[in-house]
């Protein structure tokens, strides 16, 4: 199963399932981006916040730990959950429940081999690969260009 599928299965089939799934992985995407550190800073904040083990699971070659929703809104702050929230047009319960489903995938998917990347961004270049190469999907980050080869 792709990441796109697995993504997508986690909105179901509702009418809003793809303006909530692309509002959401850019929205979660920028927030990872722009945590000091990147994604090596939103690690630590999982391991000050005592979830370490889950998080490391999901850099890791292993399977990836479930996380809660509320263990999302302890790990990013109810603040954080709600700006992402309002930048993807949903509520924060929605959101902390989706991101519970779609930061495991991200943080996976970003960190082939079990490594961070060295600038600690996600890459959207990457990620269009992890999702299967599907030509303009690139919109849903907010490049209005397709994937370059």
């Amino acid at each position: 199963m792709s990441l796109l599928d697995t993504l997508a299965s986690s909105f179901g089939n509702s009418p809003q399932g793809g303006g909530a799934q692309s509002g959401l992985i850019a929205a979660a995407m920028e927030f990872v981006n722009n945590q000091p550190g990147g994604l090596n800073g939103l690690i630590q904040r999982f391991h000050e916040n005592g979830a370490g083990d889950i998080v490391s699971s999901w850099v890791g070659n292993g399977e990836n730990k479930p996380i809660s929703p509320d263990t999302v809104t302890n790990v990013l702050g109810s603040d954080a959950v709600s700006q992402i929230a309002q930048k993807a047009g949903l509520s924060g319960d929605q959101v902390s429940g989706m991101l519970a489903t779609v930061l495991p995938h991200l943080v996976n998917h970003a960190t082939p081999d079990g490594q961070v990347p060295a600038n600690g961004q996600l890459d959207v270049g990457s990620l269009l690969g992890s999702l299967g190469g599907l030509g303009g999907l690139a919109g849903l980050f907010g490049k209005g260009e397709e994937p370059k080869a």
